[in-house]
């Protein structure tokens, strides 16, 4: 197996691929591939065989899929849709054959069908309008759930069903609104690989909060949130806000952006509660939005809106994070950072 780092470049229509070394950890840039616009969120299909790109252009906006070739990670572009505005979130159905994206500014979701081929089919099978600042989406380990979860006055977690066989998204009808605490913003969403439990990092709240996930109706329940902030005051801490949230592929921790921090929280796992306590903070770049850990769970990967390096950690047993390495030069900031492993 190979695996390869994707990270499309903020300031133009690049998009760079490493090769990872598996037992290092160190990166080796291999291939710059031009976009037709500048690229945002990225998501692979589930048999890792096809990568599909948010494009933005002003006010031109688009997805497109291309092909990915195992033994060199190149990329091959296979056509793009028109969207009507910016994805900010994209993901796949874990059967690999509908796209699901998040739209910020247009406050909605989509489901596209994906062809045999990997082509994105025009138009959308379903668009569902929720409310401005959505900022993710993605089906539930089971495939029978979706949530969208949106920030700033919004506040709140859509959640729906999910017909795998049409791609329709439907408000569940428990609870359709999951309403979140004062100020939270929850952002991103990661699923327990193990337990009934997932979590939310909160753009404005600075926080992660953990949630009950009732498998049976489809529903969050909130039962911890913690800080993402160190205890200790610092220059620009009313402004934190977090970006991404990731979590390790065992379970063990999970990690949030901090952008005005500029630092990674760090969060151990309880094995049988799902509950976190926070193992500190570790320096990252500059508004760092963008970070990502490789599927065999040894090491991490980031970015910063406000740096134009990609940074590497290593992952202990608990779960901190250690630099290690010299920084890789990108010619720009990125907004996204993308391990895949293919075949």
């Amino acid at each position: 197996m190979n695996c390869y780092i994707y990270v499309p470049i903020s300031t133009d229509n690049q998009l760079l691929v490493f090769a990872m070394n598996a037992d290092s950890g160190q990166l080796e840039r291999k291939h710059q591939i031009t976009l037709s616009k500048s690229g945002f969120a990225v998501a692979a299909d589930p048999k890792r065989q096809y990568l599909f790109v948010g494009l933005r252009d002003g006010d031109d906006h688009a997805i497109g899929s291309y092909a990915i070739d195992p033994a060199t990670g190149v990329l091959t572009s296979i056509g793009e849709v028109p969207v009507a505005a910016m994805p900010c979130y994209l993901s796949t159905d874990h059967t690999g054959r509908f796209l699901l994206a998040a739209y910020y500014v247009g406050g909605m979701a989509t489901v596209h069908a994906i062809g045999d081929d990997g082509a994105l089919q025009d138009p959308a099978v379903d668009t569902y309008e929720t409310e401005r600042f959505a900022h993710y989406i993605a089906t539930d380990p089971s495939n029978r759930y979706a949530f969208v979860p949106h920030v700033e006055s919004a506040n709140s977690i859509y959640q729906f069903l999910f017909d795998a066989d049409t791609g329709k998204l439907t408000s569940n009808p428990v609870a359709p609104i999951l309403a979140c605490g004062p100020g939270e913003g929850p952002r991103h969403l990661a699923f327990h690989p193990n337990l009934d439990v997932v979590y939310a990092d909160n753009e404005q709240g600075s926080s992660v909060t953990v949630y009950r996930f009732d498998t049976s109706q489809g529903t969050l329940q909130a039962v911890q949130t913690v800080s993402t902030l160190p205890d200790e005051d610092f220059p620009g801490r009313a402004t934190n806000s977090n970006a991404q949230l990731h979590i390790h592929p065992s379970g063990k921790s999970i990690y949030a952006s901090n952008r005005g921090h500029d630092s990674i929280a760090m969060f151990a796992i309880d094995p049988d509660t799902g509950l976190i306590r926070s193992l500190g903070q570790q320096p990252g770049e500059a508004t760092p939005r963008p970070f990502a850990i490789e599927p065999q769970g040894k090491f991490m990967y980031g970015g910063g809106d406000g740096s134009t390096r990609l940074v590497s950690y290593r992952i202990d047993e608990i779960g901190r994070l250690e630099p290690f390495g010299a920084p890789y030069e990108l010619g720009g900031s990125t907004c996204w950072v993308y391990p895949l492993r293919v075949d």
